[in-house]
């Protein structure tokens, strides 16, 4: 199964991928960074999985969203009949559920369900018994009961059954998870939850304020970053899966169930532009719960509910996607020292409260307290946006990034009215455009590089005009675009940075594939220096890269025509969302 192949659903709080063959090949329960019941994804079956389908139908006909929600919709044409699957994990109550609803259409159908709970990744194999007309399933700290219209039977460590649909019937199975300690949950209905789950993702959508001619696509986009939101505490993950890998058969796989200081702004740049202010002010408290303390103590990421310790493993049992080993857990680049976070979180919080967002005194005493600490460590090496795990050293990108903080901080004293040591924010924002103007750009080529004295280029670099360092006009701004399409792009999308044996910037081996909000960023600068028409091309190209319901992960290999990495990737749908805007 293509990563491509893969659909979401999620309730706010978790997220299933679901294949075009009918089976749930991913769920983490209770939250997204919990250990997955269903791990085939990064396995094979017997790491868990639960397929529902036509009996001896390998793919479905077709599938979408219901319209405007996250409720996905998956049509059967067989000889016999046509049938649906509804699949949708509702707002939750006291604990998760998935229903998938099999709806005849026409004709009748015979189906098959097959399920293998594994918990911890795939590891452990769950006692299972019958309890109340139900399966029940546990293993140490997890609980599972599946309600399903057919007698599931068991069988070498797995469940099946078969039964038949006809036009205008529905059958409904519900699969909740609780703790293992706890007592029996109440069922839920499923069709009353489909149809509150319908309202209220359509409430949320009606707030949307974008007119623009790409309106499905940048709908879809919103809706797939408020999914990645943990309803609970505000805080938004980068992606709901781990260790999809930017290379088949290689190293480089990531744990993405965390939180991103960089991601979370951006993703909340997105929705304030969008009209969705709440989600703002939720964020804004997440920010403030997670970084409280030390500021020389802030991470670029943390756990859903701000947790800091995020040690990185190796799961030795699970394959990999397609065999690319090792799958991890956690991520050590929580321990990082990335310098444009800063930037990023004070231009979040001063266009939130452009757009809207009341001011809190708290949150500017906590931004001043971050700021006292970039105006000593600015200028100090750093790992950097791609959390390279090479050596430290100068990026480019990094300091602009810190240029921002400083810049933001002048505007919120100026336009919003706060107080604080505007002219040391002033002359640190020069010193800084001076620093990087005068070491960061390459006279000769006519382009800025990707660190201090390098020759490398950095996609990073597009973002120089997006963020207002120089105006887009300006002839560095010109070159460095120029240059990076000469260098950075392949078969018409844009690299991070050179993959090359000579360049050990990231630490790691081998290649990956382009990354795809690079190239929205290059179809966003492209407009902003009025080469519109070549950014519309480019926009376009991407979009066309969208799976059939409208999902992206983070990378594209142009040679084999695939998407790569963490899937669906919130960073791709927020610059998809950005560029939009810029060309509408």
């Amino acid at each position: 199964m293509l990563i491509e192949d893969y659909a979401l659903i999620g309730d706010m709080q978790s997220a299933a991928l679901i294949g075009r063959d009918g089976s749930i090949d991913w769920l983490c329960l209770p939250r997204f960074d919990s250990p997955a019941c269903f791990a085939k994804l990064v396995g094979d079956e017997s790491n868990g999985f639960w397929r529902l389908a036509p009996t001896g139908q390998e793919t479905a006909t077709r599938r979408g969203y219901v319209k405007d929600t996250l409720i996905l919709e998956t049509v059967w044409e067989t000889p016999t009949g046509t049938v649906k699957v509804i699949d949708f994990m509702p707002p939750r109550h006291d604990n998760p559920d998935l229903v998938r609803i099999v709806e005849g259409v026409s004709g009748t159908v015979e189906m098959t369900a097959e399920i293998r709970i594994r918990f911890d990744y795939g590891r452990i194999i769950p006692w299972v018994r019958r309890s109340d007309g139900a399966l029940h399933a546990i293993g140490g700290p997890d609980s599972v009961w599946i309600h399903a219209p057919v007698q599931l039977k068991g069988s070498g460590y797995r469940h099946t059954g078969t039964f038949t649909v006809s036009a205008g019937e529905r059958q409904a199975f519900v699969f909740t998870w609780h703790p293992s300690h706890q007592p029996q949950p109440d069922r839920i209905d499923a069709v009353e939850e489909l149809a509150e789950t319908k309202l209220i993702w359509a409430e949320w959508v009606s707030q949307c304020g974008y007119t623009g001619p790409w309106r499905d696509e940048v709908v879809r986009s919103l809706i797939t970053l408020k999914a990645l939101t943990y309803r609970p505490t505000g805080g938004i993950v980068a992606a709901p899966t781990t260790s999809l890998p930017e290379h088949i058969g290689g190293v480089r796989n990531w744990d993405y169930r965390f939180c991103w200081l960089r991601d979370a702004a951006m993703t909340l740049d997105a929705l304030t532009d969008s009209g969705y202010i709440d989600e703002a002010g939720a964020w804004r408290d997440w920010l403030l719960r997670a970084v409280a303390g030390r500021p020389e103590d802030l991470q670029v990421m943390y756990g859903v509910a701000g947790e800091r310790r995020l040690p990185e493993l190796t799961l030795d049992w699970l394959s990999g996607y397609e065999d690319s080993a090792p799958v991890r857990i956690g991520n050590g680049a929580a321990d990082q020292l990335q310098l444009d976070v800063y930037g990023e979180v004070v231009n979040c919080l001063y266009q939130a409260r452009k757009k809207g967002l009341p001011p809190d005194d708290h949150a500017w005493s906590i931004v001043r307290r971050l700021m006292d600490f970039l105006e000593r460590s600015w200028d100090q090496p750093d790992e950097g946006l791609w959390e390279v795990r090479g050596p430290r050293r100068h990026f480019v990108h990094s300091k602009v990034m810190a240029w921002v903080a400083a810049d933001r901080m002048v505007r919120i004293v100026e336009e919003l009215g706060r107080t604080g040591p505007v002219e040391r924010w002033r002359a640190m924002r020069d010193r800084i455009h001076a620093e990087v103007c005068d070491k960061g750009f390459d006279a000769e080529r006519g382009t800025f590089t990707q660190s201090y004295g390098s020759r490398e280029l950095d996609a990073a670099l597009l973002l120089i005009p997006i963020v207002g360092f120089l105006p887009p006009e300006d002839p560095r701004v010109v070159g460095t675009i120029d240059a990076i399409e000469r260098e950075l792009m392949t078969d018409g999308f844009v690299l991070r940075y050179p993959i090359a044996e000579s360049n050990d910037v990231d630490g790691l081996p081998g290649a990956e594939g382009a990354f795809l909000a690079c190239s929205f960023w290059l179809a966003e600068a492209l407009a902003l220096v009025g080469r519109k028409d070549e950014a519309l091309e480019l926009f376009e190209r991407l979009l066309a890269l969208c799976n059939d319901v409208g999902l992206l992960a983070e990378e594209y290999d142009p040679v084999e025509g695939r998407q790569l990495g963490n899937f669906p990737q919130a960073f791709t749908h927020i610059h998809l969302i950005r560029t939009a805007y810029a060309l509408s």
